[in-house]
């Protein structure tokens, strides 16, 4: 969103949002990847999101291709190997979060982004779930050996355009859920047992377009949550929260969370 057009959140939608979640003992937080924008990573459909600008680009997202098209795999790796995940570092959006968690009252994150930020500001791995996966490991696609993907991106950096696994010769990927490729049964009914518990659900940087993630929402709101959105562009679910504030995660979450002023932008 330009800057210049950007608007500031309300004060009643703020002082909504933050007195639900004051009033919260039992927190589910949502994230998207409006959470990470802010440390320079962009989005997927926002106004200035990578498919948005690059509709062909979500090709390389879909598994059937990927396993199929050589050189979609070629321009995946290089898209992993540039990618500005491995410079970024956690926003005020996560650390906010991470005060959430040491005060006592976060039961689960659940974060439908892959770059490892939330664990790097410091939310305990064992209270996170990727249910889209990570980007920080790679697996095999045949064997399903798994690790770190440091090591292949070091071989895509020193000319292996299409990495295979090293134990059996298959087709490595990153370990993201792509389209067509299902999320990990575990993961997903984790979230929605702590969705069914939780007295709060806090949405942030999320479209809510995106299933089944985005269904933790009404699944939520059903078994009595209340529900904070936070999120620069309205989404689908607004109607159905308690409170609504449109705005960048990075300066909104540290109110919401702890009380503290809003971040202008400069």
């Amino acid at each position: 969103m330009d800057p210049a057009r950007r608007k500031e959140p309300s004060e009643a939608a703020l002082e909504a949002a933050t007195s639900l979640v004051r009033d919260a003992r039992r927190v589910v937080a949502l994230t998207g990847a409006g959470v990470s924008t802010g440390a320079g990573i962009p989005d997927f459909r926002g106004p200035e999101g990578l498919w948005t600008r690059d509709p062909a680009a979500e090709r390389l997202s879909t598994l059937r291709t990927y396993l199929g098209d050589a050189e979609v795999r070629r321009r995946a790796w290089q898209g992993r190997l540039l990618s500005p995940v491995w410079a970024a570092t956690p926003t005020a959006g996560h650390l906010a979060l991470v005060a959430l968690e040491r005060q006592g009252r976060l039961d689960l994150l659940v974060t439908q982004n892959t770059d490892g930020l939330h664990q790097l500001a410091g939310n305990d791995p064992e209270r996170v779930v990727e249910i889209h996966g990570t980007m920080r490991e790679v697996v095999c696609m045949r064997c399903g050996d798994r690790g770190p993907a440091a090591p292949t991106l070091e071989r895509v950096a020193g000319g292996d355009e299409d990495p295979v696994c090293l134990t059996c010769g298959g087709i490595l990927k990153s370990a993201t859920i792509s389209f067509g490729q299902s999320l990990v049964a575990s993961d997903l009914a984790r979230a929605e047992t702590a969705a069914r518990q939780a007295d709060l659900l806090l949405a942030a940087g999320s479209s809510l377009r995106v299933h089944p993630a985005a269904g933790l929402v009404p699944l939520a709101r059903s078994h009595g949550a209340r529900v904070v959105i936070v999120n620069a562009e309205p989404t689908c679910f607004d109607e159905m929260a308690d409170a609504v504030v449109h705005g960048s995660t990075t300066a909104v979450l540290p109110a919401v969370v702890g009380g503290a002023p809003v971040l202008r932008p400069s």
